[in-house]
């Protein structure tokens, strides 16, 4: 008998209420193999159309070999479950391990909305050509849709992602929600529509699109018409660059309400095309900004810059949200610098009061920071934090980026270690020893802190944060770093004060030696 306590209370006694916050801790496929056919109880709430009604039957971590155990696991979800529930469903999400059995067998009449995870191109045109399950559902039913490809750059032909992309739009009669995504595996690069036909990428019926393309240019081929009913537009750009294309950037884009950029690599073209392109956007509502701008012979980007360049040309927006990071650099003119209360003010002389900041009041080799955002900060990511940075509240952050030529202390960290408390990659770019080598007597705990680089930054930095008695990093899993720097820190992998951090690294990459020491493999026993 299953009991909860020693008291012998089963769990079949517990209230609906409290089975389904259990059973949801489950994932959907975990749930369905344990709990279906159990007893009428289990069936009644977990077939639900309330529990059911998104179907997420993506396979990892449970299905992620061909072993017979777990091909029987799913084959019975797939003959027993499905065809109970399939009237049931309006959202689905599966990848591409699980779309054969899934799509290719059973059939969704309430389908809606469609989540394809982790998809190579080659597999997914398949799907998407003939007479398949997937091409019935987009012709006929899918409303909304999110596709992610992954590729390795070597297998894949070139062009399949925007075959697909195409395919798509042009297949999903009633397509009004498309978000789409493509990398190559391991090369952080997705595609660009450059030099392809007007009639590529068209729809009638697609009012919101997230998407992620290569370059600035492509954000200006979306915007052409082809979409001609477009009002929202969420794009991240790889690097806005300067172009030579003749790509209309002047037209006026009556139908767009609501615009987000983001670009986390800085640019030289504020001036030039990010500007013309807001001033495009004469009935937007609300504008969303992730920038980091490189600015020569000038001044920091301040709120009544932003005023003069396009939030006048916005009668109608009611919502801004931003982060731009400007860099400058003076090599051969002198310039006054506006003071952290000259950018606040230049913001609340606009309407935006709820906004903070951290900027250089003076130049270091020529070169000064100034960081302004909206609050609350809205972004996954934190770019090119400095010493200046004031603190606050930042629940959203997944990545936060280091960059200053003056050190980091332990304080800092402590800092960021409670103003980031879901923080997951941390990168740091700082050549300079720290000064304070006296660390805390508390130690500071990144509790979901996975990735770590430290490739760019000063010894002093790899010390902080792999020395255990420094900073605990209890899931760091991803290190990258110099082997040199790693070598001389563990006394060539002899020492014990970073062995314990060192033995949780699953992927590490390093510069790597010739021939590694004879001890490497032990002092990282998990790779």
């Amino acid at each position: 008998m299953n009991t909860l306590n020693s008291k012998n209370i089963n769990i079949l006694d517990l209230p609906d209420e409290i089975l389904l916050i259990i059973f949801h801790k489950l994932h959907m496929i975990e749930m369905f193999y344990s709990l279906v056919n159990v007893n009428q109880r289990f069936d009644r709430l977990v077939l639900d159309p309330f529990c059911i009604h998104h179907l997420d039957l993506t396979i990892e971590p449970f299905l992620n070999d061909n072993s017979p155990a777990n091909n029987a696991i799913f084959n019975r979800i797939r003959r027993e479950i499905l065809p109970r529930i399939n009237h049931k469903v309006n959202k689905l999400t599966i990848e591409s391990l699980s779309m054969a059995c899934i799509l290719d067998t059973i059939d969704f009449t309430a389908l809606t909305s469609l989540r394809l995870d982790n998809f190579q191109s080659e597999i997914l045109l398949q799907h998407l050509t003939g007479d398949t399950i997937l091409f019935r559902l987009l012709t006929n039913q899918i409303t909304q849709i999110q596709v992610n490809t992954v590729d390795n750059i070597r297998e894949i032909s070139e062009g399949n992602e925007l075959n697909i992309l195409s395919l798509i739009l042009s297949i999903g009669k009633y397509l009004t929600d498309v978000t789409f995504t493509h990398w190559w595996h391991n090369q952080g690069i997705t595609f660009s529509f450059f030099n392809l036909t007007s009639t590529t990428c068209v729809s009638s019926s697609l009012t919101k699109l997230i998407i992620l393309v290569q370059t600035f240019d492509d954000c200006l081929y979306l915007l052409d018409g082809r979409l001609k009913y477009l009002s929202i537009l969420i794009i991240s750009i790889i690097k806005i660059n300067d172009s030579s294309s003749n790509i209309d950037n002047t037209k006026k884009l009556p139908k767009l309400k609501y615009f987000s950029l983001s670009s986390s690599c800085y640019t030289y073209c504020y001036n030039n095309r990010i500007v013309p392109l807001l001033r495009r956007m004469s009935n937007i509502e609300e504008l969303t900004l992730f920038l980091s701008i490189l600015r020569n012979e000038s001044t920091y980007i301040v709120g009544t810059q932003l005023y003069n360049d396009f939030l006048v040309y916005m009668p109608r927006l009611n919502k801004f949200t931003f982060s731009i990071h400007t860099q400058i650099n003076n090599n051969d003119i002198d310039i006054d610098l506006p003071s952290a209360n000259d950018i606040l003010n230049s913001f609340t002389k606009i309407g935006y009061r709820q906004v903070d900041l951290y900027a250089d009041d003076k130049l270091t080799n020529s070169t000064g920071y100034c960081h302004v955002y909206s609050l609350p900060y809205h972004f996954d990511n934190f770019m090119f934090m400095t010493n200046r940075f004031p603190g606050g509240i930042f629940n959203t952050v997944r990545l936060l980026v280091m960059l200053d030529v003056h050190p980091f202390e332990n304080d800092l960290f402590k800092i960021i270690s409670q103003n980031f408390p879901l923080l997951q990659r941390l990168s740091i770019d700082n050549r300079e020893p720290q000064k304070t080598k006296q660390h805390s007597s508390t130690i500071i705990t990144f509790p979901h802190l996975y990735k770590l680089d430290v490739r760019k930054a000063h010894i002093d930095y790899a010390v902080e944060f792999l020395f255990d008695k420094n900073i605990s990093l209890p899931r760091l899993t991803y290190l990258f770093i110099e082997y040199d720097t790693l070598a001389t820190i563990t006394e060539g992998f002899t020492n014990d004060a970073a062995r314990r951090t060192c033995a949780q690294i699953k992927t590490l990459l390093i510069t790597e030696p010739i021939v590694r020491p004879e001890n490497f493999l032990s002092y990282f026993s998990s790779l």
